[in-house]
């Protein structure tokens, strides 16, 4: 199920079409208390019907919860970060981030995508097809104007994280690692300062020395990502070992046998844990534990489609990281 309509009319803050589902929260209140508030947790979008008991007290649409559901959504203990998806594939205007960033406690955190128009080197026909070159592809003109400015002035102190989440590029760029690497290094260099910069890339053969460099040199960040395309979170972790110690980004979107396509009709409604992933959950513990060991901000945006229920699987994690964190 894909995120709805999350740019159409400003929400109703008096809305009392979506209201939390607190009596099921008591759990997550305990452990949100045993874990450090520089761990946010979030999931991708929170327009989901199937969240009802966990989130939201009664049944709601998709297109109430798109509208309506955010300030629910982010009075749950655990949930203190969500991730903007849908910006990729649309800009969110500077008003719409504001809107939502009225609706949110102030401790609250938003991580928001990069629209497609600067990170994909194709216009892309139905399907997914490259169609013709992108001429925007990492232009940091163009970047600022449809994300960075948006995202400094409609969100303020609830800007998180702006994710550059590169699609797979092809064999043209991907032939040529440190090419990307350096092309990438100038375009962070010429974006504005203020945000919180990650980048997350689909191809393993970008994950390189080069690439290290570009992140650190430009002042960005690697984004973690547990996803069928890439290596696993281990080897992730040692290519970027020497970077300074600044904030843990990571994504838990898919399991590595599984597409997203495949994924999404198998786990809809997405109201129940249905393929259990520990081996990836312990991964996710010892990365998150030692950065917070650390002092460091750390992200954890959790997918539906990586275990069944993004919710269920962030209280999970919230269980093993409090047997480990002070």
């Amino acid at each position: 199920m894909q995120q709805l309509d999350l740019f159409g009319d400003a929400p109703d803050d008096a809305s009392p079409l979506v209201r939390p589902a607190q009596a099921s929260w008591a759990e997550a209140a305990e452990l949100a208390a045993t874990l450090p508030r520089r761990l946010r947790l979030g999931t991708s979008s929170w327009a989901f019907p199937g969240w009802i008991g966990l989130l939201y007290d009664k049944a709601n649409d998709a297109c109430a919860l798109s509208r309506h559901g955010l300030r629910a959504y982010a009075q749950h203990p655990l949930l203190r970060s969500v991730g903007l998806d849908s910006a990729y594939h649309a800009p969110v205007p500077t008003e719409r981030l504001r809107a939502y960033a009225d609706q949110v406690p102030a401790d609250f955190r938003f991580l928001v995508k990069a629209p497609a128009l600067v990170t994909d080197p194709f216009v892309r026909a139905a399907g997914g097809r490259p169609a013709e070159p992108n001429a925007g592809f990492l232009d940091p003109g163009l970047a600022t104007d449809l994300a960075a400015r948006p995202f400094i002035q409609g969100l303020g102190e609830h800007g998180g994280v702006l994710l550059l989440q590169f699609p797979p590029l092809g064999r043209r760029i991907t032939a040529d690692p440190r090419r990307f690497a350096e092309s990438l290094y100038r375009f962070l260099k010429r974006l504005p300062e203020g945000p919180c910069v990650a980048v997350e890339v689909r191809d393993r053969e970008l994950l390189t020395p080069d690439l290290a460099a570009a992140l650190r040199h430009g002042g960005a960040h690697p984004a973690y990502s547990l996803h069928p395309r890439l290596p696993p979170l281990r080897q992730q972790r040692e290519r970027f070992a020497d970077r300074p110690a600044g904030p843990l980004i990571l994504r838990w979107m898919l399991r590595a046998n599984r597409g997203y396509a495949e994924a999404r009709m198998r786990f809809q409604p997405f109201d129940r844990l249905q393929e259990p992933d520990p081996a990836s959950r312990a991964e996710i513990t010892d990365l998150v534990a030692a950065a917070l060991g650390q002092d460091r901000d750390v992200y954890v945006i959790a997918n539906n489609k990586a275990e069944g229920c993004a919710p269920l699987s962030l209280l999970a994690l919230a269980r093993s990281l409090a047997s480990q964190v002070d």
